[in-house]
């Protein structure tokens, strides 16, 4: 199923497909392929997998995009340890998308299909753009309707549908010659079977030896979550920029976060770009969740993903791009591009099962996580 990795791992061609949204400018994209690697490792997950998109302006006013891309999931996480067996999986995603442009709009349309053994995913997304003021000021908005399947290996009369829409609503302003400011809301609905069929709770148990039992995790079928960010950049006077946002988030089922992030940019010679970031994320624990309950059914909704759990994280990143000039088979120029991002994770009520010990008082669970995408991209 679709996870954090994975999304960590799809965030950076997301930006790209998604064409003008939240620009600064009402210009079509240009005309650009990139071949990408991805590898994420950490936590007892590995995912590796290769992409590939292209764009290209049709017609003056339109610009098409497609996108291949592929997971290879390798997991022995701890849920997987102290639950299960390792596993082996792919998922393989299929985007489209057209950008039009109309004097200072532009309105951009995007399908994505994603599979995987035991899910499948159906998102359809549109957005429109429009600039104001002399170009100064840029307000977009957007809307995605997902249909998803749940399915469970194994058990092939398991099928449950979830649906999902997303209402976005951005505005940028340029202030002065050298600062920008973005501000983004964005509220999501999530419908039908939103729990992990695999994934268990555990309750008290003394008829056990270990003092403890399983039982299947219960997710309330409805979610609603709103989102909220401020993203400021600086241009420096010797070419370089600093970037700082912050992300605030909350959901219907008690989740509430933070995230702050300070990114610089800079150039060095006529070839070379170097980008350095840093990030920190804090969240609150669900309001079902629990690390170990005190009863079998002590509740209606059961849940022991660290992802609902209260937990930090530090992320350092680092990139280097190098530009080059070049006049071969139509193509006008290229880059050579390596991310490096390393994770921590620090859970404050997951505990680590893999120590045993009295129930309750086993130590935190703690991981560390690199993700590296390297790429190549050509303009033509």
């Amino acid at each position: 199923m679709l996870s954090i990795k994975n999304k960590i791992l799809t965030s950076f061609y997301l930006v790209l497909l998604a064409g003008s949204f939240n620009s600064f400018a009402t210009v079509l994209p240009e005309d650009r392929a990139d071949a990408l690697y991805h590898a994420y490792d950490g936590g007892g997950v590995t995912v590796s997998g290769p992409s590939i998109l292209v764009r290209k302006k049709v017609l003056e006013s339109f610009s098409v995009s497609a996108n291949y891309y592929v997971d290879m999931v390798s997991s022995a996480s701890i849920d997987v340890e102290t639950t299960a067996s390792a596993y082996t999986e792919e998922r393989t995603q299929y985007s489209v998308g057209v950008d039009y442009l109309r004097g200072k709009t532009i309105i951009s349309f995007n399908f994505t299909n994603s599979s995987e053994s035991d899910y499948e995913a159906n998102t359809t997304t549109l957005g429109i753009s429009q600039d104001f003021f002399g170009d100064l000021t840029t307000l977009s908005i957007g809307y995605s309707q997902g249909d998803d399947t749940v399915r469970k290996n194994g058990q092939e009369d398991f099928s449950q549908p979830v649906q999902r829409q997303n209402y976005r609503l951005g505005l940028s302003q340029i202030i002065t010659k050298n600062f920008l400011i973005n501000l983004a809301t964005e509220t999501i609905t999530d419908e039908g079977f939103l729990n992990n069929p695999y994934r268990s709770v555990r309750f008290i148990d003394p008829s056990v030896p270990i003092g403890y039992s399983y039982q299947a995790e219960q997710y309330p079928n409805t979610k609603t979550s709103t989102a909220g960010s401020i993203i400021g950049k600086y241009f420096l006077p010797y070419h370089a920029a600093v970037s700082l946002e912050y992300r605030i988030y909350s959901d219907t089922w008690g989740v509430n976060a933070q995230n702050y992030e300070i990114a610089y940019t800079q150039p060095i010679g006529d070839h070379f770009v170097v980008d350095l970031s840093y990030r920190y994320y804090t969240q609150d624990h669900g309001n079902f969740y629990s690390d170990l309950f005190p009863f079998q059914n002590s509740q209606n909704f059961l849940a022991r993903d660290k992802e609902l759990s209260t937990y930090t994280s530090n992320s350092f990143g680092a990139g280097i791009t190098y530009d080059f000039k070049m006049d071969f088979i139509g193509l006008d120029k290229g880059s050579v591009n390596l991310f490096v991002n390393y994770f921590q994770y620090k859970y404050e009520d997951f505990r680590d099962l893999r120590v045993q010990d009295t129930p309750g008082t086993e130590p935190f669970y703690n991981y560390n996580a690199i993700v590296t995408r390297a790429f190549i991209s050509f303009w033509y």
